[in-house]
């Protein structure tokens, strides 16, 4: 035995294979997507390919870690407070229920739960872009209390994505209003384009408006939208097709800003 063992980990939606030592110091990972074992202890290749040999699928290269870009270094240097990225689907209503919970005898249904619903469900949907060079930060604080469900990253751009929760009921989009039902109108569109002319002034880059319906029975827009998509929640992953328009670099970029939450403070 050569001390080394394999423990299995996911980070940035890969799935890798850490080769430990004794004392827990990783000797190199295995990176299943790109077939890389990364080594950081040079010395020890032999015992790092032995203890990886029953892991292993097809042809592998082997060599040092690749070096940081500026995107993974500014990530690296990135205070925990301050980083984003760990956020929830729906982080800000979870804190807020958790803080404030709804009387257990309540007549109607807590409104917050249904827009939680609707976020955590959107989210699930953006987090399964992950992997194809997409990215997606969730309850991105904005000063003044609004905050951006949900904001992705990608090759075909940057997109400020809101979750409405639309179960059963018919939609129609008079813009800027939305009518849920028999619900009065509000200007759910208006909100939606001045959360991405926010982000893109924080991120210098053009952030495009969505609006993602969870569930509705039908959705009517009698005139063209002007500047803003609309999808239901399983037609999301559609975005992941559009034509590049951002180098990879760039994407990363963008997403190590985004996600660093001094760069919304500065609005």
């Amino acid at each position: 035995m050569n001390g080394l063992r394999v423990v299995p980990a996911r980070r940035q939606g890969h799935e890798r294979l850490y080769v430990c030592g004794p004392d827990g110091a990783n000797a190199a990972w295995y990176d299943r997507d790109t077939g890389r074992v990364n080594l950081i202890a040079a010395d020890r290749e032999a015992d790092v390919m032995d203890a990886l040999k029953p892991f292993l699928t097809g042809p592998v290269t082997v060599g040092p870690p690749p070096v940081p870009t500026p995107a993974e270094l500014a990530r690296l240097t990135l205070h925990p407070d301050d980083d984003l990225a760990p956020n929830r689907p729906g982080e800000a209503l979870l804190v807020a229920l958790d803080r404030d919970p709804a009387p257990a005898r309540r007549l109607r249904p807590d409104p917050r739960r249904r827009a939680l619903t609707a976020e955590q469900t959107t989210g699930e949907a953006l987090d399964r872009l992950e992997g194809a060079g997409w990215h997606t930060l969730h309850s991105v604080p904005l000063p003044g209390g609004d905050r951006i469900h949900h904001l992705l990253v990608g090759p075909g751009g940057l997109f400020a994505v809101h979750a409405l929760y639309a179960r059963k009921q018919r939609v129609l989009v008079a813009d800027p209003m939305i009518t849920l039902g028999r619900h009065d109108p509000e200007p759910v569109l208006r909100r939606l384009r001045a959360d991405a002319d926010r982000a893109s002034y924080a991120l210098t880059a053009e952030v495009h408006p969505v609006l993602a319906l969870l569930d509705p029975t039908d959705i009517r827009t009698p005139a063209p939208l002007r500047g803003v998509r609309i999808l239901r929640t399983e037609d999301l992953p559609t975005l992941a097709r559009l034509g590049a328009v951002l180098k990879p670099a760039d994407a990363e970029a963008l997403h190590a800003m985004a996600r660093d939450r001094r760069t919304w403070a500065r609005l």
